[in-house]
């Protein structure tokens, strides 16, 4: 039987579901401190809320998701002015939710040499024409449901559909796999919260999945620059104690709550 096509991007100049496109260094996980063009992919499965640690840090591409601003001629010209760069973070919001724009940069990157990496919370098994560079896998936890009754960053009352939504595909280890054994390569990059119920789940989900200790990177929750300071020593001792690899998050370091960093 012959294979199911997949999809592709025919109009260049149509406006995709990208409301960000920029130039940046990679700061988190295996390819810290590359080089790279982020592409922010709005539209999420996931509602983030990690208590102390605040809001998903970009919930204007998930819990609020704008609409897109960008074309796949955007991202050419990006590139043409950038040419040094053969680095992409495919990031939202929920890139797995736009197959056909997953496959269609695979395709661009192919002629150019491009390595990507997609930021995934692991909800949907996405298949392209050429496999992507890196899975960054960041699973959600318990530790990420929204509470009934809090309010979101846009000022929306969060109820149990809120809830039910965000758990609906959370923690798709079928598809998590899937990823991990179509594509190049992969890390398993969960945030960790400080307490030992998140690292519990953390830890037997990498058993689980049979994910080595050296393609874990344990990240800080938080979403301003106090808030991860507060957390990174916590971090740091953490993997020197257990043996995995940390990642920083050090845009917001950096920037603090600036966006397009």
């Amino acid at each position: 039987m012959e294979s199911k096509k997949l999809g592709r991007i025919e109009d260049y100049n149509k406006v995709l579901p990208v409301n960000e496109l920029y130039r940046c260094v990679q700061s988190e996980g295996s390819r810290f401190g590359r080089p790279t063009i982020a592409i922010r992919v709005t539209g999420c499965t996931h509602r983030c809320w990690f208590g102390d640690g605040g809001w998903c840090d970009s919930w204007y591409s998930s819990i609020h998701p704008e609409k897109g601003k960008f074309t796949f001629n955007d991202i050419i010209k990006m590139y043409d002015e950038n040419p040094h760069i053969t680095e992409m973070m495919l990031t939202g919001g929920a890139p797995t939710m736009q197959p056909a724009l997953v496959n269609e940069l695979t395709h661009f990157a192919n002629e150019r040499n491009i390595i990507i990496t997609i930021e995934t919370e692991g909800s949907h098994y996405v298949k392209t024409d050429y496999p992507l560079g890196l899975v960054s896998l960041s699973p959600k936890f318990n530790n990420s449901i929204p509470r009934v009754g809090i309010k979101t960053p846009g000022g929306k009352t969060v109820d149990q559909k809120f809830v039910d939504q965000h758990n609906k595909y959370r923690l798709n280890k079928e598809a998590i796999r899937s990823m991990i054994d179509y594509h190049n390569d992969y890390h398993y990059k969960p945030v960790w919260d400080g307490t030992s119920e998140n690292l519990e789940e953390i830890e037997n989900l990498r058993i689980e999945l049979g994910i080595p200790k050296n393609k874990t990177y344990i990240m800080p929750a938080g979403d301003s620059r106090d808030e991860l300071i507060k957390m990174y020593p916590l971090v740091f001792e953490l993997c020197a104690e257990h043996g995995y690899n940390m990642s920083g998050r050090d845009h917001i370091i950096a920037y603090d709550t600036k966006r397009a960093v």
